[in-house]
């Protein structure tokens, strides 16, 4: 599999991991003390750190280190929106489509070098 496939979907992976350590004790833990959700989460970001390690090295060999975060954001902001919609139950708000623009705007001045453009 091409190296930047490997990295995308280790990545992905990686942040539905982390997205859950970070943000599933708001809903699931409320009433557990923050010690205990801590130590949960710290549990499930060692899975989130066992996908992200080896996508940084795989995505590491066909791209910058800028480009590897910018890709980390994208990916992040894919996998938030759906998560606090659907398992947080948040409103869907406007200001995720523009922070997304945004997001698009950093990709393409990162990888603009790539695309012929800089």
């Amino acid at each position: 599999m091409h190296p930047v496939l490997s990295a995308i979907g280790l990545l992905c992976l990686s942040n539905i991991f982390m997205t859950f350590a970070w943000y599933a004790h708001l809903k699931e833990m409320g009433h557990k003390p923050w010690l205990v959700a801590a130590l949960i989460s710290w549990g499930i970001a060692l899975f989130e750190y066992l996908l992200q390690v080896p996508a940084n090295r795989i995505g590491y060999t066909v791209m910058s280190v800028g480009q590897l975060k910018i890709l980390q954001e994208v990916i992040t902001l894919s996998v938030f929106v759906p998560f606090a919609v659907f398992y947080l139950k948040e409103p869907l708000k406007l200001d995720y489509l523009w922070a997304a623009l945004c997001v698009c705007g950093a990709v393409y001045f990162v990888f603009r070098g790539q695309m012929g453009a800089g």
